[in-house]
């Protein structure tokens, strides 16, 4: 079956071509994960190589089962922010073998999976009321805004205001600011291919802008191309028994994988949707059962090959706003992915400088859902805006989430809007209250 009738891009506006080039865009914009997962990972004893082998399979089959099951253009990889919880916390802290934490990571994305299987999932998504929807998407705007920012070292720590905008003096930092300033015009000019054409444009900029210490902002290999030597010494390696013989000590930090993981994974699926304008009529998840099962399934087959779990990647927001609409754009990025292991030398090369202008961008674009809030009408305004203030702050998406509910529930409260108290609503109240107790005593 041709692509074209297969993932039915014309139906859905888009192009083949576009659909590659969205592809290749999402993969720019998130190929860091290669190299920074089996680096974040590798401290709690696990193999280097290992870990490289396990994040390419994680990622090129996550986003395959993504693409062929669900047709949406959603990458996943291993997570950041769980992959540093796994290795400082649970193994560093905690004193848990990593083989006992691929166990944890394992059993919550079995547990995931059922869930999805069973639609309770998608349950959970049609009770959030519209402003905590609206908010889910701007909040993760603004967050990969900010993320942008801070990667190219425009926002940089300050000892009275916490943050502060970066010495333009610095040239890595006005080479970032440069670029995000620029890649607005190549946006609206609608120049083909703008955020890759950006990224490249930074990085061979970045040859000759040099950091304070005198080294280069892009510093290129001596090969481009190579195969590490490649070992399956992760596979299959669960220590069940260390796992249910410490089940109380582990339990709070279980729950916190498995709360943290499901809603963040479930608002991320539910934003880049919504942002690629994929929702149903009802204003639901396209596939529903397939896009909610993708990445926990994900996860099972991550914990598998020996890595942390695995998720939807916000940074497919990028390759939606370069055109993607369909699970092809998802089948470039795994092909891509795939390539990775022999062009992991090349990967290296970007620098953060170069992304941001992408991030920072698509984070930007995100927020157009803004132009739905009424503030005439605090009630359904302020969920939304208190969770894109507290996800900013806090760089926590799920303490947005929670404080967005909390805000919700108390002014439908005060407004004797009875209707709107479900019991979906009051129970999800509890497990966010749960959820921010098991915060507090682990991170």
């Amino acid at each position: 079956m041709a692509p074209e009738a297969f993932f039915r891009i014309e139906q859905r506006g888009s192009t083949v071509s576009r659909e590659i080039l969205a592809g290749m865009t999402t993969f720019a914009a998130m190929s860091y994960i290669v190299v920074v997962n089996p680096m974040v990972l590798s401290s709690t004893g696990m193999d280097r190589s290992g870990l490289l082998l396990a994040t390419v399979l994680s990622a090129v089959v996550g986003t395959l089962i993504m693409a062929l099951w669900a047709n949406l253009p959603i990458a996943l990889a291993p997570g950041m922010g769980s992959n540093i919880v796994f290795a400082q916390v649970l193994v560093t802290q905690m004193g848990v073998s990593w083989k006992t934490g691929l166990s944890m990571v394992f059993l919550n994305a079995v547990i995931f999976l059922l869930i999805s299987l069973t639609r309770w999932r998608e349950k959970i998504i049609q009770a959030f009321p519209d402003s905590i929807k609206l908010g889910m998407q701007c909040s993760i705007g603004i967050f990969i805004a900010y993320l942008g920012l801070r990667n190219g070292g425009l926002i940089v720590a300050d000892r009275q205001s916490l943050i502060a905008f970066a010495k333009l003096s610095d040239p890595a930092a006005l080479l970032a600011f440069i670029g995000i300033v620029v890649t607005p015009a190549l946006i609206v000019l609608r120049i083909p291919g703008a955020f890759l054409l950006s990224i490249a444009g930074i990085t061979i900029a970045g040859s000759f802008v040099h950091h304070a210490n005198g080294s280069a902002v892009t510093r290129w290999p001596e090969h481009f191309v190579g195969l590490p030597a490649l070992t399956p010494t992760l596979f299959f390696a669960f220590d069940f028994r260390e796992f249910f013989a410490k089940f109380l000590l582990l339990l709070p930090i279980t729950l916190y994988f498995l709360l943290s993981e499901f809603f963040s994974g479930t608002a991320t699926l539910f934003a880049i949707a919504r942002r690629a304008g994929l929702l149903t009529a009802s204003g639901g998840m396209p596939n529903a059962k397939a896009a909610l099962s993708s990445d926990a399934l994900s996860s099972i087959v991550g914990a598998a090959v020996g890595t942390s779990t695995v998720t939807a990647f916000v940074e497919s927001v990028a390759g939606v706003e370069a055109g993607g609409r369909t699970g092809l754009s998802g089948v470039v990025v795994a092909a891509l992915f795939a390539l990775s292991i022999f062009l992991g030398p090349v990967l290296a090369v970007i620098p953060p400088q170069a992304t941001a202008p992408v991030l920072v961008l698509v984070g930007m674009l995100m927020m157009e859902g803004l132009g739905g809030l009424d503030v005439a009408k605090p009630g359904s305004a302020l969920p939304a805006l208190s969770m894109m203030l507290f996800t900013v702050c806090t760089s926590d998406l799920l303490v947005g989430l929670a404080v967005g509910f909390f805000v919700h529930t108390l002014t439908v409260v005060a407004l004797r809007q009875w209707a709107k108290l479900t019991a979906m609503v009051l129970t999800l109240d509890l497990i966010f209250a749960i959820f921010l107790v098991l915060r507090n005593s682990i991170v």
